[in-house]
C-alpha cells in the first residue's frame, strides 16, 4: 500500500496556504490577497469523471486501481464521522458535533469520489441563510439565536453522497378498484327524536390486473454519511447535479471532508427501496380505476451503475444543555436542515398568556365561571 498523497497549497506570492474561494474557480491566498487559478478540466477529463462504475464491480470490490485511493482520517469518537484530512492539518473540530479530533496514524483505501460540486455559497452567505431560517423558530432559545448571529464560523464540509443508475422492467399483478354507490336508510337521533334518513354509501367492485412498466432511473442520490440524520442530508434537495466538477484536490483547499460511513452495498439497498417505491407507483397508475390492490411486482434491473460524489454543506454544532444540535446549509442552494432544542421558559411564558388570555375572555362573557361577581358594566 503506497503512502497517503499529502496536498499542500502555497501561495505562489507569499507562501501561506491558498483557500477554495467560493462561486469562483480560482484558489485565494486570506494574507496577502493572491488569486491562482484552478486549471479547467477539459471535456475528455470531464467525461472520464462522470463516468459511471458497474455496480457489481464495485460490490465485489474488483474496481480498477484508478478508482481508488489512500486517505488520512480519523473517526470522531462523539458521532461517529469519519473525518478526512487534506493539507498539513492533523488536529480539528468535528464539523457534525463539535468535539476535537486528532488525525490517525494510519490511512484508508477508499473509492475515490469521482466528481464534486464545488462551493457556491460564502461562510457569510450560509451564515445568513442560517440566522434567517433559525429567526423563523418560535420557541428557540435566546442563546441560541445569538449563537447564531455571533458565534464561530461555520465549517464548510463536502459531504459523501452515492448515486445509482439502473434500466428496469417489471411485471405485476393485483386488482383494479371501481367505486359504485348505494342508498341505505339509517336511523338518526336528532332532539331527541329517531328519524329516518337516506345517505349514500360508496362501495368497490374488484376486477382482476396485470400488465408491464418500465422506467430508468439517473443519479438516485444517496447520503454516504451515517453522521449525519438521514431527514437532514436528505432534506437539504434540490441538488443540481449538472454542476458537477471532476474531482480535483483544489476545491478542497481549505475545506474539510468527510469519508463515506455507509456502505456502497447499505446505500444501493436503501437506493433500490426508493425506487422499488416508485415502480409501485407506476404500477397503481397502471392498473387505473379508482383504487388498486398490487398483488405482486417481479422487477428485472439491468444497466446498474454508480458514482461516488461529494457535495458541499456548511454545517454549525451548536451544545445546549449538554446536547449537540446541528444546522446545515445547501453550499450550492442556501436550503437550510437543522435540529433546535426548545426554550422551556419561552414555553411556559406562552403558556402563561394564552391561560391570561383566556381566563380575561371568561371573565368579559361569563364571570360566574370562575366564581367571580358579575361586574356591574357587564349587566
Amino acid at each position: 500500500m503506497s503512502d497517503t498523497l499529502e496536498h499542500r497549497w502555497p501561495c505562489e506570492q507569499c507562501g501561506a496556504q491558498l483557500r477554495y474561494a467560493p462561486g469562483q474557480t480560482e484558489l485565494k491566498c486570506d494574507h496577502c490577497g493572491h488569486v491562482q487559478a484552478i486549471a479547467p478540466a477539459g471535456d475528455r477529463r470531464r467525461a472520464r469523471a462522470l463516468l459511471e462504475h458497474a455496480l457489481q464491480r464495485g460490490l465485489q470490490d474488483d474496481l480498477p486501481g484508478s478508482a481508488m485511493e489512500e486517505v488520512r482520517t480519523t473517526t470522531c469518537t462523539n458521532c461517529g464521522a469519519q473525518i478526512e484530512f487534506v493539507g498539513a492539518s492533523h488536529a480539528t473540530e468535528c464539523p457534525f458535533c463539535a468535539s476535537p479530533v486528532v488525525v490517525d496514524t494510519g490511512a484508508q483505501r477508499l473509492i475515490k469520489p469521482q466528481a464534486l460540486v464545488p462551493f457556491r455559497l460564502s461562510e457569510t452567505e450560509a451564515r445568513k441563510a442560517m440566522t434567517g431560517w433559525l429567526g423563523r423558530l418560535w420557541f428557540a432559545p435566546s442563546t441560541l439565536l445569538e449563537y447564531a448571529r455571533k458565534g464561530r464560523a461555520m465549517n464548510g464540509v463536502y459531504v459523501p453522497f452515492w448515486t445509482f443508475d439502473a434500466d428496469t422492467r417489471s411485471s405485476y399483478t393485483g386488482q383494479r378498484g371501481e367505486h359504485y354507490y348505494e342508498t341505505r336508510t339509517v336511523s338518526v337521533v336528532v332532539n331527541g327524536k329517531t328519524e329516518q334518513r337516506e345517505e349514500r354509501v360508496q362501495k368497490t367492485r374488484w376486477y382482476p390486473a396485470s400488465g408491464r412498466v418500465s422506467r430508468d432511473f439517473d443519479d438516485m442520490l444517496v447520503m454516504a454519511s451515517a453522521s449525519l440524520p438521514q431527514r437532514l442530508g436528505n432534506e437539504l434537495t434540490p441538488w443540481d447535479l449538472a454542476a458537477l466538477e471532476p474531482y480535483t484536490p483544489d476545491y478542497l483547499a481549505g475545506f474539510q471532508a468527510e469519508g463515506y460511513t455507509v456502505s456502497l452495498a447499505e446505500a444501493d439497498q436503501t437506493a433500490k427501496a426508493r425506487m422499488s417505491g416508485i415502480i409501485e407507483g407506476d404500477v397503481r397508475r397502471d392498473i387505473g380505476g379508482d383504487d388498486q390492490r398490487v398483488t405482486s411486482v417481479d422487477t428485472t434491473w439491468s444497466d446498474e451503475t454508480f458514482k461516488h460524489i461529494l457535495l458541499p454543506v456548511w454545517m454549525a454544532a451548536y451544545k445546549y444543555n449538554g446536547k449537540s444540535y446541528r444546522f446545515l446549509v445547501n453550499g450550492q442552494t442556501g436550503e437550510v436542515q437543522g435540529e433546535r432544542p426548545w426554550s422551556i421558559w419561552k414555553i411556559g411564558f406562552a403558556v402563561l398568556v394564552v391561560a391570561a388570555i383566556v381566563l380575561g375572555a371568561i371573565y368579559l362573557t361569563d364571570p360566574e365561571t370562575l366564581g367571580l361577581p358579575r361586574p356591574d358594566w357587564l349587566n
